[in-house]
């Protein structure tokens, strides 16, 4: 899929109509989403800007998986990522440092991913796998030296290791608790879903934070030739979106189809936009093993754009 010409009109008109007419509401949705955009322009109208922005610098990125890799579902299980996606992250990881950066736990979004040149932080980035640590965090308590089945070392970090014990000993307090009363209610069932209550160790560590240890991780560290790119949609990913904008330097974009409260200073639409910017204009080898480059010998946009 290819990349809108800045000439091409912005979405914003067919974004506002099609709220509308869900919610009725056609002059105040319209303007709310119009002043939106004002204040976090689409990624896709403003791409030309950022890539001669970026020019001379490296590219380092970081994706959200849920509702940015792949759409939203009622059931968590299910929320795959296309095959188009799968082949576009893993073209851009050949080009670019990336890293997947979620609130599903390390081996689950690893298992969904299934990309071997990408790094993992999952857990909110309480979890993160990488080839090598951090000076910045090379604290022995919070790094596991293990080796994976390829023979190559792999660093764990985990900086609320001390407290998974008590997290898993209250976890199973917390379902018996909850599975008693239920137990009462026999029109009622328990299931899993969108909206959940998450219990959290009180740390100083969230995904703004992991972006920084990973950005260390990937030889950045003293570095000031670098911009990194963070696409996310969750409210945790605002946290990332914070680091960057104290930086001074790179792009934090949202994805969302509603306005809302946000760090980010661009935007996307949904995973579909964001097809357009880190898929191929011309590539249609869908059925191309992910773990392998495309053997069509089509750049990318993403890569086109921003490659040295």
């Amino acid at each position: 899929m290819g990349i809108r010409s800045p000439s091409q009109p912005s979405d914003a008109d067919s974004i506002s109509k099609e709220i509308c007419h869900e919610n009725g509401e056609p002059a105040a949705i319209l303007d709310s989403y119009s002043a939106w955009l004002a204040k976090h322009p689409s990624a896709l109208d403003t791409f030309d800007r950022m890539v001669a922005a970026a020019k001379g610098k490296k590219i380092v990125v970081f994706l959200d998986y849920d509702g940015t890799l792949s759409p939203i579902v009622e059931d968590p299980d299910k929320a795959f990522m296309s095959d188009t996606m799968r082949m576009a992250v893993h073209e851009v990881a050949h080009f670019f440092p990336t890293a997947i950066v979620s609130g599903r736990c390390l081996d689950k979004v690893s298992r969904f991913v299934q990309l071997k040149n990408v790094v993992y932080a999952g857990s909110h980035g309480m979890d993160i796998s990488t080839p090598a640590g951090s000076l910045k965090q090379n604290n022995p308590k919070h790094e596991t030296r293990t080796v994976d089945e390829q023979g190559n070392e792999v660093v764990h970090f985990q900086p609320a290791q001390e407290f998974l014990p008590q997290i898993q000993e209250d976890i199973n307090t917390l379902q018996e608790m909850v599975n008693s009363i239920v137990e009462a209610y026999p029109n009622f069932r328990i299931s899993g879903g969108k909206k959940v209550m998450e219990i959290r160790p009180c740390i100083d560590w969230d995904k703004g934070r992991a972006l920084e240890y990973l950005l260390d991780t990937f030889g950045f560290n003293n570095a000031s030739d670098f911009l990194p790119l963070y696409i996310g949609d969750d409210k945790t990913d605002e946290d990332a979106f914070k680091v960057i904008r104290h930086m001074g330097r790179g792009y934090p974009i949202i994805v969302s189809s509603v306005p809302r409260e946000t760090k980010a200073l661009y935007s996307l639409r949904d995973p579909d936009e964001l097809l357009s910017i880190i898929g191929s204009n011309k590539c249609n080898c869908t059925t191309v093993d992910p773990m392998t480059d495309c053997n069509c010998g089509t750049i990318p946009q993403l890569q086109h754009s921003f490659a040295p």
